[in-house]
């Protein structure tokens, strides 16, 4: 072969080995695929998802053993009316609009994740109690748990928490009934429940509570907290209720025997057994 053709050869034979090898080689993209689709990671945790029997952190006034994701806020406003449902005849209770021309005592709250399972917050009632607390989860039933459990405390104070201390410390114990109901035992014991210096200064008693599925996004609840010991005057508080859910809102609608929504409320009782009132609870979960 001529010089010039084999040159020729030569240098196409150069030119045409990179190419090939360039086909043969996968191309960045095929060595380092992009990563499937994964879930927001705030979305990952289990905590953020709705739970569909406990749709909120209370009942009417204590607490349930719903997790609060890391780092989020929820904010509930209760809001109890004072006036009798029973006095005077129905015209008189439809005259002020069962109850809501009245007075009320109306109670703030917003609450923390602090940890996995930690959850802090602060109440403060419009008769100027403030109650501090914190909550930590240890087994629930998402997790596989046979039931949910977890430790309370508190500290509360009255006129703005400058006077009359007082402590609860207690466990809160929850049970799934299928997909349709959730129930409650809440031992708890209050230090300093009584504003006098003699007779008893303490209080044992007992939250039991339920919340029923009545609907997707529909619940009924009662909640009931006898006292067995110590100080406890007047009827243990009784509350009844209905809630709807949508998002992250909460609103329950119900009637109850007492004004509470504090532990050092809750140990000194309702007004009396005969006598109900109005109110209601409005939650928002910032997450």
């Amino acid at each position: 072969m001529h010089m010039p053709g084999r040159r020729f050869l030569v240098l196409l034979t150069l030119w045409s080995v990179p190419a090939v090898v360039l086909a043969q080689e996968p191309s960045p993209e095929a060595q380092n695929p992009p990563p499937a689709a994964q879930p927001a990671p705030e979305r990952a945790d289990p905590d953020v998802r709705i739970d569909p029997l406990q749709p909120d952190f209370t009942l009417a006034a204590l607490p349930t053993t719903l997790r609060m994701p890391r780092g989020k806020w929820a904010f509930r406003v209760t809001h109890r009316f004072t006036r009798d449902l029973g006095e005077g005849d129905f015209g008189d209770a439809l005259s002020n609009l069962f109850g809501l021309d009245g007075g009320s005592q109306v109670g703030l709250e917003v609450r923390y994740g602090l940890l996995p399972g930690t959850q802090i917050g602060i109440h403060r009632t419009s008769d100027r109690a403030i109650q501090l607390f914190g909550q930590h989860n240890f087994m629930n039933e998402r997790d596989g748990g046979a039931f949910g459990f977890d430790a309370i405390a508190t500290f509360e104070g009255d006129d703005n928490l400058s006077e009359h201390f007082q402590s609860a410390l207690g466990v809160v114990l929850s049970k799934n009934l299928g997909r349709h109901a959730a129930l409650y035992a809440e031992p708890l014991v209050v230090l300093n429940s009584s504003p006098f210096e003699t007779g008893d200064e303490h209080t044992g008693m007992i939250g039991l509570g339920g919340r029923m599925r009545i609907r997707r996004s529909m619940y009924l609840l009662a909640e009931y907290t006898p006292r067995f010991a110590g100080y406890r005057p007047f009827a243990d508080q009784i509350s009844f209720a209905f809630e709807a859910r949508a998002g992250g809102h909460l609103f329950q609608i119900g009637v109850s025997n007492g004004f509470g929504t504090t532990f050092g409320q809750l140990a000194r009782g309702g007004v009396d057994y005969d006598q109900w009132y109005l109110g209601f609870n409005l939650s928002r979960k910032f997450f």
